[in-house]
């Protein structure tokens, strides 16, 4: 433990020790007593003379006891409220109880915080994380609610405000107003306390519901808020008397086809518009393709490992050309799962054209205006292309043109090292291109942990692929009918020769063109749609999905994306639902493949989130070495001596197939003792997650009860 570390420890033991001796005096020296109802009847005439003889002390003693009493949660601050009122008057009696009620409970709340904050937040931080999510956007709306309602114990919600996320300076100005009402009443009591035998004589079943409806109030200001905002945003636009549709879905790619399947599913009258092909990117240029090409490249390189497997020689022969035919066949045969025939079926009606919003009720394609209760922005995103000098003198690919490809580059230069780079620069490697791949920053596929980028480089170049990390491009240069990537390297200027290109550096969202900047649709810093957690944008009938919206661009996340745009949209003044980002998988489909949910490592890192690790090398897994795929790992993140999953890393042969058993385990919150009593079959790939769980379970073996057991066994034998 570091020195300041040990004092802050120190410093909590010290807030502790003196609270309770603090609690333990008033309750061992029956100072409690002095706060109770008829102790306050018995004494008023003596308190009001003391009052009279020295107004400004009396005032400065009471509110020092009621602080005092307010910020060790002491009984009494209903007796001390009256005593303003009985004391001080209405006015005076006011002023100084909520002050005092504030002041006191902000101690509190402080104290709580001082002592409990890191250990809640810390041990329950997956549980609270929506909590503070809620309470950093409307936590003045909630304290304000359990303010005016006298039911929740105010101490009791010092105490719990304190391990919140919430902030001193509102919890202070929340308290003060949201306390009022309520001393108030009490003060005007105090006013007339020989009347008063007990303090349900204050608090009658009349005025508890009137301070119900008082705390209700604030929800339904909270409410009318939204409503004001909503109409804020829409003043300036003539709302259509009637409309065409319910919805008009822009974007026919995974998140746009998603979306208008679920509307026409509740049926709602739907319009899906698209300006190029059904499928977006994932059928034509993206995920399809891609995949398609990579399975030709792995059988390929199958072939030339034939010697693993006991062959005396392997030897395919191939046309480039038809290999990229059979990429397009593929998508042919998917087509019809996205075709404007299939989703008329269901119910959708496709346009084709280009689509232009011209208010929050209306978009216009083909000359025609669409008018809609709601909109839903699924348009995707774009290859990104970098302000690269000389970049644009020579032809170059994206992952969107890299199919248009008919023949197989001889130098295949790839910029960028993430999963679009990797997976399409071991692909072409495969097929026997000379591919260099170029990494601006130090690691590959810079968001997994370091050491499963190592060994993606160290696969890659032991197939021959010239791995550049640390390599800044600067500009493309031709010389003597040459191509040359120029990239700084520590300082120093790099030539690196190549024939053909593939710019891959990302993607980014489509989010002009179409009328969101007349609209003034606020953006994010990374160039998507500012989306909230009801995927709505700040336009209140617009709403969005996929690739434009972020923050993750994979087409799962697009389809998860949609449902709760599409329901929201068609739903949301009925019922609104939070969209859940908490266990989002994805792979990268190089080989071995990587598939990642939850943390890793890096990740817990840097959110300071305590973990464990547990780790099961594939080259122990009978299936593996079998296939002869022996090679990668199952690591898992845990919470400190629980089976709790925080995360999984997996890398190896069809990880991206085996993963899902972690991605089901997280949502369901089971723990790796579930996993670790399933059944798995003998031999699979699937095995893996189950020796991981029970490399952690014999980690966390109870040794205490074992050697009893041990002992046991041994009087057995006798």
């Amino acid at each position: 433990m570091t020195k300041s570390k040990s004092v802050f420890s120190k410093g909590k033991s010290l807030v502790v020790i003196a609270v309770l001796c603090a609690v333990g005096l008033f309750f061992m020296l029956d100072l409690h007593h002095y706060f109770s109802l008829s102790s306050l009847k018995a004494r008023q005439v003596r308190f009001q003379a003391f009052y009279d003889a020295h107004a400004v002390f009396t005032m400065g003693l009471y509110m020092a006891a009621y602080i005092t009493m307010a910020a060790l949660s002491l009984p009494g601050a209903a007796v001390m409220t009256l005593a303003a009122g009985a004391l001080f008057g209405l006015f005076t009696g006011t002023l100084l109880a909520v002050i005092s009620s504030t002041i006191g409970a902000t101690l509190a709340f402080l104290v709580s915080r001082f002592l409990f904050r890191d250990y809640i937040q810390r041990r329950f931080k997956d549980k609270l994380k929506k909590i503070n999510r809620g309470l950093a956007k409307e936590g003045a709306f909630y304290l304000l609610t359990l303010r005016l309602v006298p039911i929740f114990p105010f101490f009791i919600i010092n105490l719990v405000m304190g391990v919140t996320a919430i902030s001193t300076r509102v919890f202070a100005g929340v308290s003060l107003v949201g306390m009022l009402g309520g001393c108030m009443v009490y003060v005007n009591a105090g006013t007339q306390l020989a009347r008063i035998d007990s303090v349900k004589d204050i608090v009658s079943p009349g005025i508890l519901f009137a301070f119900m409806l008082l705390g209700l109030f604030s929800l339904v200001a909270k409410k009318a808020v939204d409503v004001l905002r909503r109409n804020k945003a829409l003043s300036q636009y003539r709302r259509p008397g009637k409309f065409d549709y319910n919805l008009v879905v822009l974007g026919a790619g995974s998140a746009g086809l998603v979306t208008s399947y679920i509307a026409a599913a509740v049926k709602a009258k739907v319009a899906l518009v698209e300006k190029h092909k059904m499928g977006g990117d994932c059928l034509n240029t993206g995920c399809v393709p891609s995949k398609a090409f990579i399975r030709s490249a792995r059988i390929l390189s199958q072939v030339n490992r034939a010697g693993e497997f006991g062959f005396d020689r392997g030897d395919i022969k191939f046309n480039f050309k038809t290999v990229m035919e059979r990429v397009q066949k593929v998508i042919k045969t998917i087509a019809p799962h996205d075709s404007v025939d299939r989703y008329t079926d269901l119910g959708v009606e496709c346009i084709q054209g280009k689509a232009l919003i011209k208010s929050p009720w209306e978009v216009e394609v083909n000359h025609r205006v669409l008018t809609t209760r709601n909109i839903v922005v699924a348009t995707g995103a774009r290859p990104m292309i970098p302000d690269l000098p000389g970049l644009d003198s020579i032809p170059f690919y994206t992952s969107d043109t890299i199919w248009e490809m008919e023949k197989l580059p001889r130098r295949l230069m790839i910029l960028g090292g993430g999963p679009i780079g990797c997976e399409l620069a071991q692909a072409f490697a495969g097929f026997g291109a000379r591919v260099i791949l170029v990494q601006r920053g130090a690691h590959l596929m810079k968001r997994e942990d370091p050491e499963v980028s190592d060994l993606i480089k160290a696969q890659f170049e032991s197939q021959g692929i010239e791995v550049f990390t640390h390599h800044g491009a600067k500009a493309v240069v031709v010389e003597s009918d040459t191509r040359y990537l120029v990239c700084t390297h520590n300082g120093e200027e790099v030539k690196i020769a190549f024939d053909e290109i593939l710019v891959a550096l990302g993607r980014q969202p489509n989010v002009t063109g179409f009328g969101l900047e007349e609209l003034g649709v606020r953006l994010t810093p990374r160039g998507t749609i500012d989306a909230g957690e009801f995927m709505e944008t700040s336009i209140p009938t617009i709403f969005c999905a996929g690739d434009v919206a972020g923050p993750y661009q994979f087409t799962h996340v697009a389809a998860h994306q949609s449902w709760y745009a599409s329901v929201n949209a068609l739903f949301g003044g009925i019922k609104k639902f939070r969209v859940d980002y908490n266990t989002i998988p994805w792979a990268t489909f190089t080989h071995p493949e990587v598939a990642r949910v939850g943390l890793n490592e890096t990740d817990a890192r840097a959110k300071n989130i305590e973990y464990e690790v547990t780790r099961y090398n594939l080259d122990d897994l009978d299936r593996a070495i079998a296939d002869g795929e022996a090679r990668g790992f199952v690591k898992v993140l845990t919470v400190p001596e629980k089976d709790k999953i925080l995360g999984v890393t997996l890398v190896g042969s069809h990880a991206g197939e085996i993963i899902a058993e972690f991605v089901l385990a997280m949502k369901a919150g089971l723990g790796l003792n579930k996993i670790l009593g399933t059944i798995h079959i003998y031999p699979t790939m699937a095995e893996a997650n189950k020796y991981v769980a029970g490399a952690w379970k014999r980690a966390h073996k109870p040794e205490k009860l074992l050697s009893w057991v041990e002992k046991f066994h041994s009087w057995r034998r006798k």
